[in-house]
């Protein structure tokens, strides 16, 4: 008898500058692409390790409160994101070509608002979290993936 193989499901920090694209935006949207990405090092993780139904949180950064606002699900897998082609984009490439394209995005769906933000500030704080990505010395990822106990620690502090 074949080994029933286990969806492995991946948890993730999502940043976006709530300028750009806030959780208020998603929220009125329902669904929107997350694209705009110019590190090779989250393309990749976008193209190889994340799937349709990985959990997301949404984290504002840059702003007045930075820290996790909400959560999303991805809906959509890697794709060529249209930006590197628009000349008037300011994600523009033009070393981009459409035949190999190098930037790709995803789409996700609003799942919850938090009722609170988890802050920067109050995620370093806390002894739990100092092997999470997000707080290691260097790390300045917009997309960056956690373990599920993370995620589920962060949400529980945003609806305390």
């Amino acid at each position: 008898m074949p080994k029933q193989q286990t969806k492995i499901q991946n948890y993730w920090i999502m940043k976006s500058e709530p300028t750009e694209f806030s959780i208020d935006d998603l929220k009125k949207q329902k669904r929107a692409r997350w694209g705009d990405i110019r590190n090779y090092q989250v393309r990749n993780m976008i193209r190889d390790v994340m799937k349709v139904g990985d959990c997301a949180l949404f984290y504002h950064s840059n702003a007045d409160i930075i820290g996790v606002v909400g959560e999303m699900r991805i809906i959509q897998s890697a794709y060529t994101d249209p930006t590197q082609f628009d000349s008037v984009s300011k994600y523009f490439d033009p070393q981009s070509q459409i035949q190999n394209p190098r930037w790709l995005a995803v789409n996700v769906q609003f799942v919850s608002e938090l009722p609170k933000t988890v802050t920067l500030a109050t995620i370093k704080q806390q002894p739990q979290f100092k092997n999470l990505p997000l707080v290691q010395k260097g790390n300045r990822l917009s997309v960056m993936r956690i373990s599920p106990q993370h995620y589920d620690a962060l949400v529980l502090l945003g609806q305390q």
